[in-house]
């Protein structure tokens, strides 16, 4: 083996090359690991067979993204096929099983390598902040400091522990992928048929598929017998496939390659006989696995601002930090001392319970779009929903209907809608007739079983008004009673290759042959057309004039079936397919929902731009993007073929004007996210396939539908809908934007506090006063009183403006100019009167001033809360339309008077006794903040309004 591989190597400077499709498959320089009697290259790029032909053809190549499936099979001919499988009509032999699946492994998706618990939950400390923290409890706790130590170790570990379980939730995926899979299949081998565990198939096996079976590897159709298959979680497409056998042109997207079957697909009718081109990782499921795992999570807007305030926060701690111990130092303070002035002011900078505050915030969001339909899976994806700019939708399912239903008939050279269709005139008799009695479907509680074609002519049957006292009673027509009057005599099924099916009945005591199909394939056998005043002949006038609805038809993107008939007593053959009535047409689509129209303008109204991504025909897909408002005069639609042709420069010129994307592949769907993402938009992709899995992850926001979605799709998403309705993203985007802007306000509440608490340390610092807090004291303030008033501004309601307002800028951090200012101004009008608190109890000992700054720093945040809440002044937001966060108040006045009046805590917290008119000092300065801040937002409402 390794000297033919050389051998190839010496006689092409290139690296080693494969044979059959003319490709470089690696580099001279590369080095080969043996596996049975494959060679892999290091990268495990490329897996090399030997083929034990000639030396000519020593090798043909698979890879982990698509395996053999990267070689187009669907240009083959059955003896091209069995040649480069080594396969006959018996079968493979036991002893080529055992060779290939030394080489290829199981018919089963590997899995990418996850993080052990342990590095998980270490990797939740890799922060500065934290790091900092970590050296204020080591100081604490040689300085003596036991309480401190304790209380920054319990919420380090607290918020660790938080961060591992959020972790342990996390992709699923492959997990999905595998279950997709059919526990067994029907082989043949050695000229026997038997049924196998799936995971036993082998590239070269024979394959036996008929309705009902789940297609557990990608292979190539043989033998086809009316063969359908539904490929809608692989392709997007709605309707069933049909498959032929023969051999196609070269350059075919996937969905098109209709002599080809794929892993994960549903057989659905007909049966046909498969070789198995790929299994396992070299399936297309295989490759869409490949892809997820080389997709790693991508870091939301609101994770990335903390990131950065985190870093410049802790810069910033660091540096006054420093500053404060030299200047400590200078003076000759004790070491420990300074040390102590250090933690004081690190413990009163870092917002201790920021990250479990956002978290919870996140959760409370999270509920509330729970019962708006909406599952966010990860708690840090609710605010990214806030600054989506594009939403890439799906079309089936999620803009339409996902259901076929009768548009338009054409008869007797006019349009009707189903209702306007009236048993009672003839003409419309026998092409309800032919629709109703040439159809396999049913329908059993309003749910179609069967073709969705031919349920949905079904549908329109019952649309028709009956006759009130009528035979069919109050209940309107239904299609058993219509089946049971007239039986079927005799019937030609649909034939992927014909188009057409046919059925023969006796209608009114003759015998009449009742035929549908595809509207080109039918007209070629009609002679005659029937209208209302009889049966004439179809000249090429009337030709013409049926084929020009039919173009106009399927411009609207419907899609159009042809009826026909003739009178006949002889026996149904295919023969008899000739000299045919032409009846009418009938027009059919997956509507939009009524309400996705609303919210695709609701959508444009908040600046986000919908593009839909279909495997449907681009025709089709553009018509339907009209309907919705999506496609507007001007806007391109590309296939995922043009798209390909497109250079990366191109794409980008042109994104902001394609707004529809048809006949794509998972590999287009990423392309067009990452496309966008360079543009540095947010991107929101919605999908409910395991073609959709991939894109889902790598979107900012992926979106999978609850109803129809596959387990793989929800599982890679970060947000479910359990209605898979467009509708309820624009909904999510608002409650999105409104959980950041809480967010945002709750960490303005926070820093602003904390800012109160650093002047104040800083203040005495550079006076050489006493320090105004315990690191216990500010501890208190920021894990226990500032948390709930933080958590209440994280429930405030939404706001109706929010949709008006257009995407954040994801690249904005939180500290802006204007937002860091409002930090500081507000901060030093709270740390005024805590200082003068300060100084009223240093008075007396340095004890009570320490507690006298304490309790109004606490209470003057407390009052604060009630600012944070809203732009808006509480004469106009109204303090009842949040009742969280008066309980918030309420419950931290409990908790400081707990501190300030019980003996045990009194002793934990270090604070001194005080009398009322100390308590009196206190309540009036920590109101102050608050009054002029109040006073400010009325006087600026009140010059906005005579604005």
């Amino acid at each position: 083996m390794k000297e033919d591989m050389g051998k190839i190597q010496k006689d092409n400077k290139q690296g080693v090359v494969c044979i059959r499709c003319v490709r470089v498959l690696c580099r001279p320089s590369s080095r080969y690991r043996k596996a049975g009697t494959g060679l892999y290259t290091k990268k495990r790029d490329f897996l090399l067979h030997y083929s034990g032909a000639k030396k000519s053809r020593f090798f043909f190549c698979t890879t982990t993204q698509g395996g053999h499936a990267m070689k187009k099979y669907w240009k083959y001919s059955k003896e091209q096929l069995r040649d480069v499988f080594s396969t006959t009509e018996q079968g493979l032999s036991e002893m080529q099983v055992k060779k290939i699946r030394e080489t290829c492994g199981e018919n089963i998706l590997e899995e990418g390598k996850r993080p052990g618990l342990l590095r998980v939950f270490l990797s939740q400390f890799a922060d500065l902040l934290i790091v900092i923290l970590l050296i204020a409890a080591l100081i604490s706790m040689f300085s003596g400091n036991a309480e401190s130590t304790i209380v920054i170790a319990v919420v380090l570990v607290m918020n660790a522990v938080l961060g591992t379980v959020q972790h342990q939730k996390a992709e699923k995926s492959l997990d999905s992928l595998k279950n997709l899979s059919a526990p067994c299949a029907k082989v043949i081998r050695e000229g026997k048929k038997k049924e196998i565990p799936s995971r036993e198939l082998v590239p070269g096996d024979l394959v036996e598929l008929e309705a009902g079976d789940m297609v557990v590897a990608d292979g190539r159709i043989l033998d086809n017998y009316s063969l359908q298959v539904n490929e809608s979680a692989l392709t997007g497409e709605s309707t069933n496939v049909e498959k032929t056998q023969g051999s196609l042109p070269e350059d075919l997207p996937l969905a098109d390659r209709r002599n080809m079957v794929y892993s994960g697909s549903l057989v659905t009718y007909g049966r046909a006989q498969v070789l198995v081109t790929g299994t396992g990782m070299h399936t297309e499921i295989g490759k869409i696995a490949g892809m997820m795992n080389d997709i790693r999570d991508r870091k939301t807007p609101l994770q990335v601002s903390l990131d950065q305030f985190s870093r410049k926060l802790a810069v910033l701690v660091m540096g006054i930090s420093a500053v404060v111990l030299g200047l400590c130092l200078y003076r000759k303070m004790p070491l420990l001392d300074a040390l102590m002035f250090a933690v004081a002011l690190a413990v009163a900078a870092i917002p201790e319970a920021l990250s479990s505050i956002v978290t919870i915030v996140q959760a409370m969001g999270t509920q509330k779009m729970v019962k708006e339909n909406a599952i966010v899976r990860k708690l840090k994806a609710v605010e990214s929903l806030g600054c989506v700019s594009v939403i890439c939708s799906d079309k089936t399912g999620t803009l339409t209907q996902n259901k076929m239903t009768v548009q338009k008939v054409y008869v007797d050279d006019r349009e009707y809608l189903p209702g306007q269709l009236s048993m009672e005139e003839q003409l419309h008799r026998y092409l309800v007739y032919d629709a109703v009695l040439s159809n396999d479907a049913t329908l059993e509680n309003g749910k179609g079983i069967g073709d969705p074609t031919e349920y949905a002519l079904l549908e329109m049957f019952r649309k028709i008004p009956a006759p009130k006292g009528g035979m069919m009673g109050e209940g309107g027509y239904r299609e058993e009673m219509l089946r049971s009057c007239m039986k079927r005599l005799e019937e030609v099924p649909f034939d992927s290759e014909r188009k057409r099916m046919s059925t023969r009945y006796c209608l009114h005591g003759v015998g009449t042959i009742l035929t549908k199909g595809a509207p080109d394939v039918l007209l070629e056998r009609c002679d005659f057309v029937r209208k209302s005043t009889g049966i004439v002949p179809l000249d090429p006038t009337e030709t013409e004039k049926i084929k020009k609805k039919i173009a106009e038809f399927s411009g609207q993107g419907l899609r159009v079936l042809a009826f026909a008939y003739k009178e006949s007593e002889g026996p149904l053959t295919i023969e008899s397919e000739e000299n045919l009535i032409f009846l009418g047409l009938i027009a059919m689509m997956d509507p939009p929902r009524p309400e996705a129209i609303q919210a695709v303008a609701d959508a444009k109204r908040a600046g986000i731009r919908t593009v839909m991504i279909t495997g449907d025909h681009k025709i089709t897909a553009r018509a339907i993007a009209k309907q919705l408002g999506i496609y507007q005069e001007g806007d391109l639609a590309v296939t995922g073929r043009e798209l390909d042709a497109m250079s990366e420069k191109e794409l980008q010129e042109k994104l902001e004007k394609i707004c529809v994307y048809a006949r794509v592949s998972p590999e287009h769907k990423i392309r067009i996210v990452k496309a966008w993402q360079k543009k540095g938009r947010i991107v929101s992709m919605t999908g409910d396939g395991v073609n959709d899995a991939p894109a889902l992850k790598r979107a900012d926001i992926g979106v999978a539908m609850g109803i129809t979605g596959t387990e793989v799709a929800k599982d890679a998403a970060d947000m479910i809908l359990l209605d898979d309705n467009f509708a309820t993203i624009i909904q999510a985007v608002v409650n999105g934007r409104n959980v950041y802007r809480n967010i945002k306000n709750a960490i303005l509440f926070l820093l602003s506090g904390n800012m109160a608490a650093i002047l104040a340390v800083l203040y005495t610092s550079l006076a050489g006063l006493p320090v105004p807090f315990a690191p216990v004291h500010l501890l208190f303030i920021n894990l226990l009183t500032d948390s709930l008033p933080a958590i209440a501004i994280g429930m405030e309601p939404a706001d109706a403006a929010l949709l008006e307002e257009k995407p954040r800028d994801p690249s904005a951090g939180i500290l802006t100019g204007s937002f860091l200012g409002k930090i500081v101004a507000e901060g030093a009008l709270i740390a005024c009167p805590v200082m003068t608190s300060y100084y009223i109890g240093l008075q007396q000992s340095t004890a009570l001033a320490a507690t006298m700054a304490f309790a109004t720093l606490t209470l003057a945040r407390l009052f604060h809360g009630f600012n944070c809440r809203s732009q808006k002044s509480m004469a106009r937001a109204g303090l009842g339309s949040n009742k969280y966060s008066m309980g918030a108040f309420l419950g931290g006045c409990i908790l400081l008077g707990l501190v300030l009046c019980v003996p045990v805590f009194e002793r934990l917290f270090d604070v001194a006794e005080m009398g009322v008119l100390m308590y009196g000092y206190i309540l009036l300065l920590a109101f102050v903040p608050t009054l002029v801040i109040q006073m400010v937002k009325m006087v600026r409402e009140k010059m906005q309004e005579g604005l």
